[in-house]
């Protein structure tokens, strides 16, 4: 090889290399719904002082979803006391508003506990954002402009009823398929054509007839493409071509405590649920296309805080109402605890787990089977009044930068190490 292809090689691979360390967090827990960024060159230690914050904003809107980053700009769902829910983007480099389009009210708003607003993350595809209001409002909108492609309505269209705290799921788009859960007894999930929000299919599960917290989920299980979803009474797999109903798992469900929030996570044909009492995880057989659910474990002393949990080689992290917990994922073995933050939302990159606790404090902690190593922790500036609420808004990372909301504040924090382009 010449030196001049030689140099070129060079200068491609530098190009690849640093092209590598960057990503978008399109929807809600990341690209994969996994809560793990493949970005890498990350700070490895924060200063007592936390990270570099670039800017922050208190005029975001009531909410608590998290933010999807797509091409320079911030996606997320707020609301205006009871009058008002809306999708908004801002530009990623000041927090300047976009463009904001209102998609209905806030739902449920008499509900008791009273945590009324906006809830789920927006979901960025190609050129077109979609997003769910908590009445059951679903849209599609232009990236761009934020004009409405489309809108369909859970409750009015599908006969859907939200749980108590009004709907929570951020929409899966997969494979040109819209899907979300309106909870009625004729359509437990839907999944409509992304391109103009034509019914595709619905599924009817037994005894199900109101919708839960949870996001869905895309897995590979038996050789058959699936959407994994936690409903009211337990999780359940339904093959994402026709719909089909195909199993459902509910030990780690106590129907005293319908909060069924934190997403599953799947890997090869084990699927990690988490209820107010625990955690399980079930084993799925597919025998010729009859599926057998078998419980591995189910236990109260698992990861199954509100903020789910990240599966990072064969460990699970994720947090109780009281420590963080690093426990094997194929056994359900704590291998080690820490109180850390409490109560917390996490996600993963670069050796790091990036941990949001519900008393407002951040914590960058390694991800190790090894113990607990925490590596710096800061509590972010000048937060909103929160009254009874928490801090339940999860954390995102994009593009070097962290994003952390709290209702209607917005921080977004430098976090790429010394030696990111």
């Amino acid at each position: 090889m010449t030196i001049g292809r030689l140099l070129a090689a060079a200068v491609l691979a530098a190009l690849t290399s640093t092209t590598a360390q960057a990503e978008d967090w399109t929807q809600w827990r990341g690209k994969n719904r996994d809560g793990i960024s493949n970005e890498k060159n990350l700070l490895k230690q924060w200063s007592p002082q936390g990270p570099k914050l670039l800017w922050q904003i208190k005029d975001a809107g009531y909410g608590f979803g998290s933010v999807a980053v797509a091409g320079g700009s911030i996606y997320l769902v707020g609301s205006r006391g009871f009058e008002e829910e809306f999708v908004c983007a801002l530009d990623d480099r000041t927090g300047r508003l976009i463009w904001s389009t209102v998609i209905g009210k806030p739902g449920n708003p008499d509900q008791q506990p009273s945590y009324p607003g906006a809830r789920s993350t927006p979901t960025v595809d190609g050129n077109m954002v979609y997003a769910l209001g908590s009445d059951g409002d679903l849209v599609c909108l232009e990236a761009a402009t934020g004009a409405v492609r489309w809108k369909k309505s859970l409750r009015a269209d599908f006969n859907g009823k939200p749980g108590t705290w009004a709907y929570a799921e951020s929409p899966l788009v997969d494979q040109g398929r819209v899907i979300v859960a309106p909870g009625s007894e004729q359509a437990s999930l839907i999944a409509l054509d992304k391109r103009n929000g034509e019914l595709l299919w619905k599924t009817a599960i037994p005894g199900e007839t109101q919708a839960g917290y949870s996001s869905t989920i895309v897995a590979e299980i038996g050789g058959v493409r699936q959407y994994v979803h936690y409903l009211l009474k337990g999780v359940a797999g339904i093959e994402a071509k026709t719909g089909k109903f195909l199993w459902r798992y509910d030990k780690s469900i106590d129907t005293r405590f319908q909060v069924h929030a934190a997403t599953p996570i799947a890997s090869g044909n084990t699927v990690y649920t988490a209820a107010a009492m625990g955690g399980g995880l079930a084993q799925i057989r597919n025998a010729g296309g009859t599926y057998a659910v078998d419980s591995v474990y189910a236990t109260r002393k698992l990861p199954n805080a509100l903020g789910g949990a990240v599966k990072v080689g064969n460990y699970l992290y994720g947090t109780t109402n009281v420590a963080l917990l690093c426990m094997e994922y194929s056994t359900g073995k704590v291998v080690w605890e820490d109180r850390s933050v409490g109560a917390a939302s996490l996600c993963y990159a670069d050796g790091r787990l990036y941990v949001r606790g519900e008393n407002g404090e951040v914590a960058l902690v390694e991800a190790t089977p090894e113990g607990y190593r925490e590596l710096g922790r800061f509590t972010p500036p000048d937060p909103p009044a929160r009254g009874e609420a928490k801090a339940w808004c999860y954390p995102a990372i994009a593009n070097g930068k962290l994003y952390i909301r709290d209702l209607g504040t917005l921080w977004v924090y430098d976090i790429r190490g010394s030696d990111s382009p």
